[in-house]
Formats: structure tokens, sequence, C-alpha cells
């Protein structure tokens, strides 16, 4: 739905499923009844996140065209994709293998390349498209640990690629279509720094030579197919929990002349530590419920001369919970946009509000996705309805935009 100039959705990724036909019945069972709280009189965009499995089966004729009879007949739009997680991703273990395969990968580069043949077959015209996909690869496996450079040689390869396959659609169709990285704790890119330092020092000189052999670009006309089918996907969750304060990350990013493709609005936990180490029992109470099995919660811990520690899951960090020089911990754990609290912990919901604030004066994209995926591993008493959630995080959205 347009709400101010922007596309507003919610990540469909909140539907557990794996299968085309797991998906289209999550679509039909929910959409129509969120978008009758939020959008009854105007078009419903979808952020829609497929499977490798259901990308292959949506592909198949008469499931696409199905599809897009439905949409038509419910009045509903497909404008972004979310293409980090390949496989599986509820009910079982996830934890890092949400980056698998990684962007080094025949397999990860052939399934966002159906995404986009999917995305341009739905996309309505005068808007543009894009896929948010997973940082290059995971920090801490051995091969970006002890061969970094031949990581993010092969993974940036496989991203020019894509380019250069955007690019030609663009000149075939004149769909503007981007991919948009999208950095996270641990992954191989998971700050601005690093976003930055990629882009200067792999991505544009990458690319500049292959896009001019095999499309006899200039380097600026290069940069500039780059830099227009290439884009960040901005998490607020995740770029919260580095610390990073999103006016500062835009003013860095536009600087450099990267581009925005999407942002999810999310928000992570966060808690201030006691400084008495006997005063934090009940830190350990009341994030002991969020420990669950199915995906990684990363904590970024900040101490009192503001210098960074990482944890790579939950469990990790409150092994630390007694360092007397921790003063914040900021958790990967995707919480409910509408709260601010929970008891006794908090949330970087006040992040949202800035980006939101800064996107009333600066349009970075249009494109603006409501990402709370771990419903179903919430403690109990801050589950709810899964309709009344969605409809309430958008609402939430809609009155604070």
């Amino acid at each position: 739905m347009l709400q101010s100039g922007y596309h507003l959705t919610y990540c469909t990724n909140i539907h557990p499923g794996e299968t085309w036909g797991d998906h289209f019945e999550n679509l039909k069972k929910y959409i129509p009844s969120i978008k009758k709280e939020v959008s009854s009189d105007a078009p419903f965009g979808i952020g829609l996140r497929l499977s490798d499995r259901a990308s292959r089966s949506l592909l198949k004729e008469e499931n696409l065209s199905d599809f897009k009879s439905w949409l038509e007949k419910n009045n509903c739009y497909v404008f972004t994709l979310n293409g980090f997680p390949f496989g599986d991703f509820h009910h079982q273990v996830v934890k890092d293998q949400v980056h698998q395969p990684d962007w080094t990968t025949n397999k990860r580069f052939n399934y966002t390349i159906r995404l986009f043949e999917i995305l341009a077959a739905l996309l309505p015209k005068g808007i543009t498209g894009g896929i948010s996909t997973s940082p290059l690869s995971y920090k801490y496996w051995p091969a970006s640990e002890k061969n970094k450079d031949e990581v993010l040689k092969n993974a940036t390869l496989q991203i020019v690629k894509i380019a250069e396959n955007l690019y030609h659609r663009y000149q075939k169709s004149g769909q503007t279509l981007h991919l948009d990285i999208e950095p996270e704790p641990d992954g191989l890119l998971e700050n601005t720094e690093e976003v930055i330092n990629w882009y200067n020092e792999w991505l544009i000189p990458l690319s500049t030579d292959y896009l001019k052999q095999r499309l006899n670009l200039s380097p600026d006309q290069a940069n500039n197919c780059l830099k227009n089918h290439i884009r960040l996907c901005y998490d607020v969750c995740h770029f919260a929990i580095v610390y990073e304060k999103p006016k500062e990350v835009f003013q860095k990013l536009k600087k450099q002349g990267i581009k925005v493709g999407k942002i999810q609005l999310s928000a992570s936990l966060k808690v201030q530590l006691p400084e008495e180490i006997e005063a934090r029992k009940w830190v350990l109470d009341a994030l002991t419920p969020f420990v669950e099995s199915t995906y990684l919660h990363q904590v970024v811990e900040r101490d009192f001369k503001n210098a960074l520690t990482h944890y790579p899951d939950l469990p990790q960090a409150l092994e630390q919970l007694n360092n007397p020089r921790a003063k914040e911990w900021r958790t990967h754990f995707h919480v409910p946009v509408f709260l601010n609290s929970y008891g006794k912990l908090e949330s970087t919901q006040e992040d949202i509000v800035q980006v939101l604030e800064y996107l009333k004066e600066e349009q970075l994209t249009d494109h603006l996705e409501v990402e709370t995926y771990t419903w179903d591993v919430l403690p109990d008493d801050i589950q709810l309805e899964i309709v009344d959630s969605i409809v309430r995080e958008l609402q939430w959205v809609k009155n604070n935009f």
C-alpha cells in the first residue's frame, strides 16, 4: 500500500512453509484479512518471500498465471522479495545456515536470478522492484576466516553478474530492478564501514573491468550501472545492534553514491546493564526466555568506553553477563515494532522512529517492509494472534509516518 509516497508492506517470511503451495495458501489465508484492515480501498503491496524450492515451482506457467490472477482479483501487487533465506526458515534449526548457500556459489546466484524472473513478471509498470539478499557470507565460517579475500572476490563476481543481468533487463523492458545487500551482525558485511570498503575495494574495481568487457561500458557507465542495480537493504534492527545511528549511515552512503533499495522496519532487544554485578540477575531472568534453537540471536555489547564486543548467539553472551566493563547489550531478536519495552527489557524502536523522520525529508527509497519473522519463537507472554499482530505493526508505522 502507498503511505506518504512509499510502498509499505510486511515480509511474508513470517509465514512458515517451503513449497509454492504452502506460500500461496498462506497468502490466500492472511493477505485479504490484513488488506481489509490497512488498505481496504487501495492496492496492497506484498513483500514476498520464496524459498528456492518455491521459486522453481512458481516459474511454471500455470502457477505464475494463477498467482497473477489472484493478485489482480484481490487488488494486490508484488514490488519486493526477500531472497535472503534460501531454504527452510521455520520449525527447524536455522542459525548460521541462513547464509547457506552463500554468494560464492552458483546455487545462490541461480536462485536469485529465478527470483528476478518472477519479480519481473509480477511487477506493475512504473514501479521499481528489489530483492534483498545475504551479506555475501557468514564471517565466522572457516573459509571466510582463512581465505577472506578469495571469498570476497568470488562472491563479488557473482554480484557483478547479477548487475549485468539486470542491465540487460532494463535495456529490454525498461524495468529498473535492484539487488539489495542486507548487512547483519556477523555477516561478511555487517556495518557501514564494511559496506563502503566492499564497494570501493571490490565491487567497483571488479565490475569496471567485467562490465567493460561484457557490455562495452566506460568506467563511468559501469559505475552507474552497478550503483543502479546493486543497492543496500537497510534493516533497522541490524544497524541498531551495531550501534549505528540512521542519519549518520544514510549520509555516509549518500556521500559514496550508494543507493538504498529497501528499508526493513524492524526492532531488536536492548538492555542497560546495572553496574553492580549482583543487580544483574534480573537480566538473566528476562533474557533466558528468548534463548531458542531456531535463529541466531547475536549480541553486541558496548562497554563504558564505547568499545564493542560481539557474541555469536545469546547463550554465549549470557555466560559473560558478569563482565564488569559491560554497559549495554543489543540482541538480534526481531521483536514487534509497536512495543518499546518488554518488562525491564527495551527495544530499539526509537531507531525506526528516527528512520521515518529522516524519510520525511529525503526519500532514499520507496520500499518499506516491516520484518518481524520471529512470532512463533517469541516468549508466550508477548505472542499475539498473527493477523492482529501484522495489522498492528503496519498501523503503528502509518501512525508514526
